[in-house]
């Protein structure tokens, strides 16, 4: 195994995963011959940092596209071949079917990663270059003789996630599809060298886990404790002179499928605001139902926004922004954009703050605490969690409904009902007690009265800000109470 240079933080998986890609004898019934490689994923995960020092480490090659003409495009890839194999082609390339064909001849002997990095830049300008990969990827083709590991990378999600899709000419023909997530919670705040829970919830709530914002963005300055995380609000993401002030508005305009900035800019504002269904979201943006599916299907074709059932009323789902900077902005951001252009930020963050506790905070902390049941093991709800989600159950006795923040469901079993292993409520300001475990339980009894298996249902208080002493009390003497606090959040796993 090569080893994965220390620079590199975390990527365990990935790094194995690419370095087995490029060892591994290609599959298929004829032996030998390239093999193609799909990696994507959102901007600033760290993507093109990690390919970079698998070439070096493996020998291989590195190319990264810009935005440009076919030409232009061709003389710099022409370019870096020569650098690569200190050989020059004997004509240049006249398109990217000579360089295509050229590039897999060039690589014999031995496997060896070589990366086209920002290949959406390519594609958009060339179509048919995807098509030109796979047939010299086929039998005929120039690859067939090759020992090169093609890695295709790119950030927009929306393209890259379409080549191997549907009807696409490279469908089928990827030995890897690897994409770069951002670090997890506990990850994240590792990374970013803070050890209290409450403010590492603080700082993901802004930044959630993307790597480039611990330092490029930031030149490296991190909250020092929970007394200085105002302030580095202040001086960083509030800060019109660092990167980090208009990040979230350039997240929007990378994408390429955005037409109408503002409509979805109006979008990503009502789920921001809470409005989280496709009628609620809608209702804010002024316009009808069927007039925001586009939007929004592109907004998660981007991978900016995940549309998450509901897990007690089937057909009926919710929208979350995935990058919690977006969040930030849509919701505190943006409607005081002149006054923070201005250096005004100590005093927009001061009135402003409230909403991000509740606006932002709060369910992000729910979101963590979603991710802490999906990846627990059986000791925890005394099962191994299938399926972990939020939902809504309807208490038409007393007119109400009752809000899951946390559902975790265990693998369906046939002829058996659905068990429910847990519900769970995440208050990230209050103090919890035995309000919150009685509507847990009155939604575990109406849940019991449409068919689901409730009896050994463990109802789980998130809590951001503590628990009652009566409510610890129960939760020593009923094993089916079990309270999660901060420092339970981020325990290793």
């Amino acid at each position: 195994m090569i080893t994965k240079p220390e620079r590199i933080f975390d990527r365990v998986r990935e790094w194995q995963g690419l370095v087995s890609f490029v060892s591994g004898a290609p599959a298929g019934p004829v032996p030998g011959g390239a093999t193609l490689g799909v990696v994507s994923g959102r901007r600033r995960q760290g993507k093109s940092f990690l390919l970079q020092a698998l070439a070096e480490q493996m020998g291989g090659m590195y190319f990264a596209a810009t935005e440009a003409t076919e030409a232009e495009s061709l003389r710099q890839f022409a370019e870096a071949l020569t650098r690569y194999t200190r050989e020059v082609a004997e004509h240049p390339f006249r398109d990217w079917n000579d360089a295509i064909s050229y590039l897999f001849r060039s690589f014999r002997g031995r496997p060896v990663p070589v990366v086209i990095d920002e290949f959406p830049f390519l594609s958009r300008v060339t179509p048919s270059l995807p098509s030109i990969i796979q047939r010299e990827l086929g039998p005929g083709g120039s690859g067939r003789e090759s020992d090169a590991r093609l890695l295709l990378c790119g950030s927009a999600m929306s393209v890259m996630g379409g080549l191997l899709a549907g009807q696409a000419p490279l469908r089928g023909r990827a030995g890897l599809e690897l994409v770069i997530q951002p670090f997890r919670y506990r990850d994240a705040a590792e990374f970013w060298g803070i050890t209290g829970p409450r403010l590492a919830i603080l700082v993901h709530a802004i930044v959630g886990g993307t790597p480039a914002y611990r330092y490029e963005f930031t030149q490296g300055d991190a909250p020092a404790d929970l007394a200085d995380f105002d302030s580095w609000v202040i001086r960083t993401v509030l800060n019109p002179q660092k990167p980090l002030f208009r990040e979230a508005r350039y997240l929007l305009a990378e994408e390429s499928d955005i037409r109408d900035p503002a409509l979805y800019h109006s979008v990503l504002a009502a789920i921001a605001g809470g409005n989280t269904t496709n009628g609620g979201i809608a209702s804010y943006v002024g316009r009808k139902s069927d007039q925001i599916t586009h939007p929004l299907n592109v907004l998660e074709d981007c991978g900016l926004v995940a549309r998450e059932p509901d897990l007690f009323r089937p057909g009926r789902s919710r929208y979350r922004i995935v990058e919690p900077l977006i969040t930030f902005y849509e919701a505190i951001m943006r409607r005081r954009w002149p006054e923070l252009e201005l250096h005004r930020a100590e005093s927009v963050w001061r009135s402003v703050r409230p909403t991000f506790l509740a606006q932002v905070v709060g369910p992000h902390f729910e979101a963590l605490c979603r991710d802490l049941a999906l990846e627990a093991d059986e000791t925890l709800f005394g099962d191994f969690p299938a399926e972990v989600g939020s939902g809504v159950v309807n208490d038409s006795a007393n007119r109400t409904q009752i809000e899951i923040d946390v559902a975790v469901l265990p693998p369906q079993e046939p002829g058996r009902p659905r068990r429910i292993l847990s519900l769970g409520e995440a208050k990230w300001g209050e103090t919890m007690s035995h309000h919150h475990t009685s509507r847990l339980a009155r939604a575990r009894d109406l849940l019991a009265q449409k068919g689901y298996d409730t009896q050994e249902t463990i109802l789980t208080c998130y809590g951001g800000s503590g628990f009652t002493s009566e409510l610890k009390r129960d939760a020593v003497e009923d094993d089916r109470i079990l309270l999660i606090d901060l420092n339970r959040l981020y325990e290793p796993r």
